[in-house]
Formats: C-alpha cells, structure tokens, sequence
C-alpha cells in the first residue's frame, strides 16, 4: 500500500465518516479556492501600492543607500575584511516591450502577494493533510504552520538582505570591456530577486520536509551522513553561482545552508528514535 493510499485511507471527513477519493478531491478544491482567493486579495492590495513597492523594496538592493550595505561595511570594517564593503553599482535598468512594464506590476503583485499570504495558504494546506495523521504524529507536529512560516520568511529575508546584495552589486559591476555598459532590462532583473527571494523562502523549509520524509520513511538520518558530503559540494556550487567568487561571501551564503542540512539530520535522526520507540512500546504491550 502507498502513502497515498494510507493517506486516503486514515483521512476522515468532519463527521468521523471515512471519505471516498471524490470527497478528497472536493475537500481540496474548496482549499485551493481559498488560498486564491486570500493570494489575489494580498496581490491585489500590493498592486494598488506597486510604484512605492516597486521603488523602495524590490529596487532596494540596487540603490546605494541600502540598509544592507551600510550593515555589511560595518561588519567588514570590524574583522578587518575589505570585500564586504561593496563598491557604487553602475546599473541602468530599460523595458524592452510595449506592456513591459504594466505586466511587470501584476508579476511584482503576485510574488509578493504570496510571500505575505504563504501563512494563510500553508494553514489550508495543513488543513488537508491534518485529519490523516495520528494523535501521536499531531503531537510531535504541534506548530508546524507557525514553524514554517517562520523558516519561509528567514529565507525570504536571508535572500533579500545577504544574498540580493551581493548578487546584484557584482553583476551590476562586472564587465569584459569597458566598451559594455551593463544596460538590464526590468524583467530580467524581477526574474533573478523572484528566484532568489522564492528560492531561499522554500530552501528554508529543509527542516520540514526531512520531519514529513522521515516520518514515511523515505529519508533516514543514515543517508543525510552518508551524502554528507555530496550535499556539501551541492551547497558551495549553488552558494558560488549565487554570490561574487571570493571565499568569504561563498561561505556567508552556504554556512546557513549547512546548518540547515545538520538540523534535518538531527531532525530524522529524532523522528526514527521515537518511531522505534514506539515499536518497542507496542511490542511490550502485545
């Protein structure tokens, strides 16, 4: 039998009745329809400020003056490292298409409709899922949705006020030739903050995904040590794809993610101690 299976199978309806696969499907249609709906709204509210958002936030890493910079200078100037205080960008933005810029509202809307609303969303979908797990699996899942909203908007907040900076400030200033001017259109530059900001958002929820994958047994704390090493490799590459090629701003991206990974190893090695716990539990009363 597959988890899907046993999913289907424990899950009840409200009535305590046990529910056929159409009453699943309806169930979550009506959840989906309500985080559209709490996501349109959010998106609709940004919208309605998107010139003030558009300028001051998602245009905030590329200005000289941002927070960010001033923190990281700082911060360099006290252990004595040169590279965090980051020079002037020489950066000119253009819109290269007749409705560009109007459909980059709705995009910049939707992105930060949803970071605002993954809260609300995430709760409908642990609505779902809640009536499928046991009292003792609802135990050790106490918080989730406090938890993962909170890991969602650390990423989100890592990726706009570490990794933003430095991405933009290196590619705004390199150059092959002093012939190129680095001229970026709008949507490419919306393109790069939506996958760092939505990325990091979601590579932050590592924690739990490994409980969830651990509890079904898909993943096992054995496995994280042995691809310890592989995940390592994995993390420098993408923290040097993501930052300027210099070690220390390599590191300051992929520490966090490494602690991340260390945690999801505690993590399941925590969830398989209980789970054979339980077992021996159960044998004992047998």
């Amino acid at each position: 039998m597959s988890w899907l299976d046993t999913f289907i199978k424990t899950r009840k309806g409200s009535n305590g009745a046990e529910m056929s696969f159409v009453d699943h499907i309806e169930e979550l249609r009506w959840h989906i329809i309500r985080s559209l709906a709490v996501l349109i709204i959010a998106s609709i509210v940004v919208f309605f400020n998107i010139e003030w958002i558009f300028d001051r936030i998602l245009l905030g890493p590329t200005k000289a003056d941002f927070v960010s910079y001033k923190w990281l200078c700082q911060l360099g100037q006290l252990i004595h490292v040169d590279v965090l205080c980051l020079g002037d960008m020489k950066l000119k933005f253009q819109n290269t298409q007749l409705s560009g810029q109007f459909m980059m509202s709705f995009s910049v809307s939707f992105m930060i409709g949803f970071i605002v609303s993954f809260p609300f969303i995430f709760w409908e979908l642990w609505k779902f899922i809640k009536p499928a797990l046991k009292p003792t699996e609802l135990k050790y899942a106490r918080g989730i949705v406090f938890w993962c909203s909170l890991l969602f908007f650390m990423g989100v907040l890592f990726a706009y006020y570490i990794i933003a900076p430095f991405t933009i400030n290196f590619f705004a200033n390199y150059q092959l030739s002093p012939s190129f001017e680095n001229i970026i259109t709008i949507s490419n530059y919306y393109d790069t903050m939506n996958d760092l900001v939505l990325g990091m958002g979601l590579v932050f929820e590592l924690p739990v995904i490994v409980f969830f994958l651990s509890r079904i047994g898909v993943l096992t704390p054995q496995f994280m040590r042995e691809k310890r090493r592989v995940a390592i490799v994995i993390i420098l590459v993408l923290a040097a794809v993501i930052t300027p090629p210099d070690w220390f701003s390599i590191w300051l991206v992929a520490i966090p993610l490494l602690i991340l990974y260390e945690v999801g190893i505690f993590i399941s090695a925590r969830v398989l101690k209980e789970k054979k716990q339980k077992e021996i539990t159960d044998i004992q009363s047998y």
